[in-house]
């Protein structure tokens, strides 16, 4: 072997051995990716692994809606149940916070065992920042799906009223990897309550492929996410091309694209043009200029919202996961990512962003201010023809919220400006109001203190029973 080869596979195993340490996975190998970039497609595949699952389901969402497709959900978990599956469902309370009871109390009359995570209701204050924003579903140990999707019709879409469905991304993962992840629900489900029983766990399935996968699990606290997306943005040499939907990268992530971007990498980010959270969109928007100047490429996705969490880093690493790159999923969420070492997988989701650059608009740099051309960046994606999306009530109202005029420095002036009069409102309250006020700041104070008192010892209480 030749000095740079072997230069080459040492830079490898180091980098291959930084990203296990960083994210806290080890690789599994023997696995077959699938990707599903259309949404209904991976409903459909998600419903068609519940009707076939024969020991178990484990099935964990952030949302999952009392409509129509949250229904069709609903009958397959229950239909499982009754035929003597063993079906468990982890939901997160704030996110499925529309859902009623009644969805909730089907499921169990048919024999499910139903968990609302981290309650709202709850003297655990601080937990409720602490949010289940995975989306996972296993079947039998054997074959599980992950990635962006939730539960709802936003994803399903409705072709009879022209509206088409939201475009996220999912992975179908059969093989030793589809077991780990299992181990990932089991993990989550004993924080809801009891533990799984041991032998729902006991699933080996066999070497189904050829791609290296690591299940990166993103605990509050520990990082492990952010870790990873860094390190393997520091080690893009050729191409760097970023999916998020609500993309509000921290500042040492942000710093990192700069530099890629500077060095000489094909560094593309693709982020929503209309959003359900068009605020958030407002901050993504505050970044253009400096990302743009630094030779990053900035497109926003017209027509549905797109709400995958996806990244391509050279011709060797894929991320797809539940992980939006911004504080809250990096740092404050339970988050659930696979980083794959598959060639299969990366074509595929190099075709798929390809595709939907050609449904976006590229956001180009002017002397003094940013604009959105008029036109497509290039054609139309060969799926979806010419048809019209027809957005419905809520994503036109969401539309509404933000004129395009608050991009970049026009936003920041916005920002000053309400915080500004905020800062103004409070000062005359507590000058026109002085008592009152101040038994507001202080009833504040003391539940904040109560708050912390309560979860400082319960931590402490963990740690004793977990060193006893």
């Amino acid at each position: 072997m030749s000095v740079p080869a072997t230069a080459a596979l040492a830079a490898r195993d180091q980098l291959t051995l930084a990203l296990d340490r960083a994210a806290g996975a080890r690789p599994i190998e023997g696995n077959r990716l699938e990707h599903h970039p259309d949404s209904p497609r991976a409903l459909d595949a998600m419903l068609a692994a519940i009707v076939a699952a024969r020991h178990w389901v484990h099935f964990e969402n952030y949302i999952i809606r009392d409509d129509a497709t949250g229904r069709r959900f609903a009958d397959a978990l229950a239909e499982r149940a009754r035929a003597g599956v063993r079906v468990r469902v982890l939901y997160d309370a704030l996110g499925s916070f529309g859902t009623s009871r009644r969805y909730w109390r089907r499921l169990t009359q048919a024999g499910a065992e139903v968990r609302a995570f981290h309650p709202l209701l709850t003297r655990h204050a601080l937990d409720l920042l602490a949010r289940d924003h995975r989306k996972l579903l296993v079947a039998d140990g054997v074959w599980a799906m992950t990635g962006g999707l939730c539960i709802g019709d936003e994803w399903a879409g409705d072709p009879a009223r022209g509206r088409r469905p939201w475009r996220d991304t999912m992975v179908a993962v059969s093989g030793p990897a589809a077991s780990a992840l299992d181990g990932t629900f089991a993990r989550i489900w004993r924080r809801a309550g009891a533990a799984l029983p041991p032998d729902e766990l006991d699933a080996d399935p066999a070497s189904n492929g050829d791609s290296t996968v690591r299940v990166v699990e993103g605990v509050p606290g520990r990082a492990r996410v952010y870790r990873a997306v860094e390190l393997l943005v520091a080690s893009a040499a050729e191409r760097l091309w970023i999916t998020d939907a609500y993309l509000i990268a921290p500042a040492p992530l942000y710093a990192s694209l700069l530099d890629a971007a500077r060095s000489g990498v094909d560094v593309r980010l693709l982020v929503p043009g209309a959003t359900d959270l068009p605020v958030l969109r407002n901050f993504t928007r505050i970044g253009y200029r400096d990302l743009l100047r630094a030779g990053v490429r900035v497109y926003e996705y017209q027509g549905p919202m797109i709400h995958a969490k996806t990244m391509l880093v050279d011709r060797r690493w894929a991320r797809v996961g539940s992980s939006n790159l911004n504080v809250s999923s990096l740092l404050t969420n339970y988050e659930l990512d696979l980083t794959a070492e598959c060639e299969v997988l990366t074509e595929a989701l190099a075709r798929q962003f390809r595709r939907d650059l050609a449904s976006s608009r590229e956001i180009v740099l002017q002397p003094r201010r940013m604009r959105l051309p008029a036109r497509l960046a290039a054609g139309t994606a060969p799926d979806e023809g010419d048809t019209p999306h027809k957005r419905s009530g809520y994503e036109l109202g969401a539309v509404a919220v933000v004129a395009l005029r608050r991009v970049a420095g026009g936003l920041r002036r916005a920002i000053a400006a309400t915080a500004a009069l905020g800062c103004a409102v409070v000062g005359t309250l507590l000058l026109v109001f002085p008592r009152i006020m101040g038994i507001a700041f202080a009833a504040g104070a003391f539940t904040l203190a109560l708050a912390f008192a309560v979860y400082a010892l319960e931590r402490r209480r963990a740690r004793d029973s977990d060193d006893g």
